[in-house]
Order: C-alpha cells, then structure tokens, then sequence
C-alpha cells in the first residue's frame, strides 16, 4: 500500500524539477554583458589604456577581446594570441571582469575592440578607444620681453589630457627651476584645471633664458623670456646674429612715462614697451616709414 505522503512528495519533486528547469531557460542564466562599464576610453600615447568587460553567468565559456578593423583575436581568456605583447588580458580567479590592457598605445591603437563571449551564437560589446597625444601649452606668446624689475608670470595648460597629470615641472634651459637659487619664485599647480602657473618677482637679467613647462603625461611646451634692463639700454640679439636689436629711449612722448622701441633689423618687428607697467609689445612687420614715425614722437 502506498504511504499516504508519496503523492504529496512525487507534486513537490514535480513543482521543485520544474521550478529549476524554468531557472536555467530564463534569459539571465545565460551569459550576459554588465553594461554599467565603460564603453569610451581616452587614453594619451605612452600611458597604459584600460577596456573593462564584465560578464555574468560566463560559466565555462570563454572571453575573448578582437580588434574589430581586421578581427584580429588579441587574446582568449588570459591567453595573447598576437605577436604584438603590448596586449594582455587582465582577469582575477573568481572575478565577472576580463580586462584588455594595452601598453604604451600609439595614436594608430585607436579604434574599436570587441569583448566575445563564446556562446551560441557568439555575444559581444564593443568598445571604443581614442589615443590622443597630449600636449603642453604655455599661454601667451612663444617669446616675452620683460622690463627689469617686474614680474615673470608664466602659465601653463595641459591641453587633451584625459586625467590630471601627477606632476607638472618647470625647467630655465635643461635644468629644473631651482627656488633656492633666489627668492620670489613661486609655482602654483592646479591638478583638476590641469594647470601650473611659474612667477618670478622683480626679474632681472639673468632670469632671461628658455622656459620649459612639464607636465608628466604631456609633450613639453616652451618659451623664451627677455628680461631687458631699462636703465642702460644695449643692443640685444633675437633669434640669430643677422636679427640684431637696438633700442632707443624716448621721454616725454606720454608725459612721466618712458617710451622703448627696439627695431630689429633682421625680421623688422618692433617692440614697444611701456615702463610703469613692465609690458613689452612685439609688432610685427613694421615697415621703415612706421619705424621712423614712432621714434619721432
């Protein structure tokens, strides 16, 4: 005789086995993308790039990261499967994350890169990755003239630069700025504005030279300063020996002010200078007529 209970058990076994069947057919249970990475990646030349695929439920299937411009398979699961040993999947034991990472990437490294899970038929996700190269800026004319005894103010931007830079340096010729040197030197680096701003106070003579800003992940930026003494004027080289530069003193042509021109004789620009606010201006092209107008006023 069957044990009043069996039926109940034999519905329960039932409900249970078809409760577990309908699980596995539900969508979710198979493999599937987690969307919430990101799917647009900048990267600047030199500085690794990250593509970041996560799949849920991979089970034993495997990852694989193609280069979408010529299907190039670059990698299967943790595997390289190119000559070219800049890539390389990243993947922790136990983790829903495959990560390609390409080394030192080059402007031409910039395209699309599919994340395949090897389902049938095959899934994937595409990703998208931009290599810019990134580059310094100093704002302002690529050569100042200063008047002795005011301020050198120099800034700095790091243009196309996907993350701040960890550091920005300053350099007069090869050599790094040095603050002990003298005072009034200040440097004042914004990481989030991707900015550095250089200030010399009371800039003499010997402050003039070539001034290069750093930063760490950015092709450098430089400029030339001329700090010129005010007080005994002399002739100045600009650019190379042909470009000689004379300058002349006017008074009284704005009443207390000094008035500074300086022709230069190989590329005739003119500088016009203005001593009670240290500013120069650099004309160019100024024709002889012009030349002469000026230094009659």
């Amino acid at each position: 005789m069957e044990p009043k209970w069996e039926p109940e058990r034999s519905r329960m076994l039932n409900i249970i086995s078809g409760e577990v069947q309908s699980y596995w057919e539900q969508p979710f249970a198979q493999p599937y993308f987690d969307n919430s990475t990101k799917r647009e990646v900048t990267a600047t030349v030199g500085q690794s790039a990250l593509l970041h695929c996560r799949v849920r439920n991979l089970g034993d299937r495997a990852v694989s990261w193609i280069r979408k411009r010529d299907l190039h398979i670059l990698t299967v699961g943790i595997l390289t499967y190119t000559n070219d040993q800049r890539f390389q999947s990243l993947h922790t034991e136990g983790s829903d994350e495959w990560t390609l990472r390409i080394t030192s990437p080059q402007p031409r490294d910039s395209g699309t890169y599919e994340c395949q899970v090897s389902t049938e038929p095959k899934i994937s996700q595409a990703f998208r990755l931009n290599v810019v190269v990134s580059k310094a800026k100093i704002l302002g004319n690529s050569e100042l003239f200063i008047k002795s005894g005011s301020d050198i103010n120099l800034t700095c931007v790091a243009l196309q630069s996907p993350a701040p830079p960890s550091f920005i340096y300053w350099y007069k010729g090869g050599r790094v700025v040095n603050y002990s040197q003298r005072g009034g030197i200040s440097v004042l680096t914004e990481r989030q504005t991707k900015t550095s701003k250089l200030v010399i106070a009371r800039a003499m003579p010997s402050d003039s030279g070539n001034y290069t800003c750093s930063p760490s992940s950015s092709d450098s930026a430089s400029v030339v300063v001329h700090v010129i003494n005010g007080e005994q004027p002399a002739a100045m080289q600009h650019g190379n020996s042909s470009a000689n530069s004379v300058l002349i003193n006017n008074r009284g042509a704005f009443g207390p002010l000094d008035r500074w021109l300086a022709y230069m004789g190989g590329s005739k620009n003119l500088i016009l200078s203005l001593a009670s606010s240290g500013l120069c201006w650099l004309l160019k092209s100024i024709s002889s007529t012009e030349y002469g107008g000026h230094g009659h006023r």
